[in-house]
């Protein structure tokens, strides 16, 4: 028998949202636990929380996480990322005054930034940006979707990227059209399979709320559930797609996530030059601690 220290966080809550739950467990070392154990906790936790992370201490200033759904190994997780490194630094007087940690992934090292003194929150250094070129026909999108053709706006192009998840992304033309959309679990899976993608992540220019920018939501069945309702590396991916296209004109913009038209949460993003010169996207927010104690496994 085994037990490990353990959170239930969520990332991105607000006063009027609950934002994204992410189980957290705590290591001393990568050798306190196998993957088949990491994967085992996530499927027991399925329905509880969206992703579970792990995370370890190799160096100074330094953590390893490691990413699991109940249905697999996932490359990088934004809310879990957010939540596990907000409550990390906020529970940690040692790190209260460090300014920037870094963090390992599967997709490399990656910078955060603790605000949580100045703005409530940390932000996070998104994956490096990979585009893909082939893309599936409109009308397939829109069937597996459940939308009408006419419900995607055609002022903005579909895309799919990757910073942290390989993301396709679909501009639809009204809020209204968004919050409707109520895809089916399985069919929405076998579309992303067949067409090589983790997330689809929808969004819109009209918002709930004047002092955000964008709309979006995020359906991700591929890792056993259908819609992710606060994320980062998604909303990174769509951070990267303004970027291209000229949509992003602020130094910081504010995305509302979620299927509901007032209890939406939220994300900001930033831009910034990286050592490479390269821009990048950084996604932020906060998080409340629900539940702490121990899990056992046997």
């Amino acid at each position: 028998m085994s037990d490990y220290k353990f959170k239930k966080i969520d990332a991105f809550a607000t006063k009027n949202s609950g934002g994204n739950p992410a189980g957290c467990i705590f290591l001393e070392s990568q050798s306190d636990i196998s993957e088949i154990e990491m994967q085992q906790i996530a499927k027991e936790l399925k329905g509880f929380v969206n992703e579970v992370v792990y995370i370890f201490k190799s160096a100074e200033n330094l953590f390893d996480l490691k990413f699991y759904s109940s249905e697999r190994e996932v490359d990088f997780c934004g809310h879990a990322t957010i939540a596990i490194m907000y409550d990390l630094i906020k529970s940690n007087p040692d790190l209260q005054d460090t300014e920037i940690l870094q963090i390992k992934t599967n997709r490399g090292i990656l910078n955060v930034e603790n605000r949580i003194n100045s703005e409530n929150a940390v932000f996070i250094m998104s994956p490096e940006p990979v585009e893909k070129t082939i893309l599936p026909e409109t009308l397939e999108i829109a069937d597996n979707l459940g939308l009408n053709l006419n419900e995607i706006d055609t002022n903005f192009p579909i895309r799919i990227i990757n910073a942290g998840l390989s993301t396709l992304i679909v501009p639809i033309k009204s809020l209204d059209s968004i919050l409707s959309i109520s895809p089916d679990l399985d069919v929405l899976k076998s579309f992303c399979f067949k067409s090589e993608i983790d997330i689809i992540e929808v969004f819109t220019t009209e918002i709930a709320d004047q002092t955000n920018n964008y709309r979006t939501r995020v359906f991700a069945p591929t890792f056993g559930y259908l819609e992710d309702p606060a994320t980062g590396s998604g909303n990174s991916a769509f951070g990267y797609y303004l970027i291209k296209n000229g949509l992003w004109q602020v130094e910081t913009i504010s995305i509302e996530q979620n299927g509901f038209k007032n209890k939406f949460n939220v994300v900001k993003l930033q831009r910034q030059i990286d050592n490479k010169g390269n821009d990048r996207v950084l996604f932020g927010g906060g998080a409340i601690t629900r539940i702490e104690g121990k899990y056992i496994i046997q």
